[in-house]
C-alpha cells in the first residue's frame, strides 16, 4: 500500500476547493483550510488502520462520511455560503485526490 502524502492532499484539495467558494474564498479559506486539514488527517487515518488490519472499507467509508459532515457544517457557519457552494467545494477538494486515495488504500473510497 502507497504511503499518502497529508501535505500533498491539502495543497490540492485547497486549490481544488478555492474555484466553487470564488469570491467567498477570502472568508472560506482558513475554515476550509482546518476542515479539510481533518479530512485529510481521516484519510491518512485510514489508511494507517487498514493497514493494521483494524478498520474493514465499510468502517473506512463510515469513518469518512463522519468527517464529510463534520466539515459541512462548520462550512456552512460562514456567512454567505449555502449548501450547494460548499458541497462542490467538498466534492472538489476529495474529487481531486480521489486517483491517489482510491490507488494507495486498494479500494474505492472516495
Amino acid at each position: 500500500m502507497a504511503k499518502i502524502n497529508i501535505d500533498e492532499l491539502l495543497k490540492q484539495m485547497l486549490a481544488a476547493a478555492a474555484k466553487p467558494f470564488k469570491k467567498q474564498w477570502p472568508g472560506a479559506k482558513d475554515y476550509a483550510e482546518s476542515e479539510f486539514k481533518k479530512i485529510a488527517e481521516s484519510i491518512v487515518f485510514i489508511e494507517s488502520q487498514l493497514a493494521l488490519g483494524k478498520m474493514t472499507p465499510e468502517q473506512a467509508r463510515l469513518h469518512l462520511d463522519v468527517q464529510k459532515n463534520a466539515s459541512r457544517t462548520v462550512l456552512l457557519t460562514i456567512e454567505g455560503l449555502g449548501i450547494l457552494t460548499v458541497e462542490a467545494a467538498i466534492n472538489a477538494a476529495l474529487g481531486v485526490i480521489r486517483d491517489t486515495v482510491n490507488t494507495a488504500l486498494g479500494f474505492v473510497l472516495l
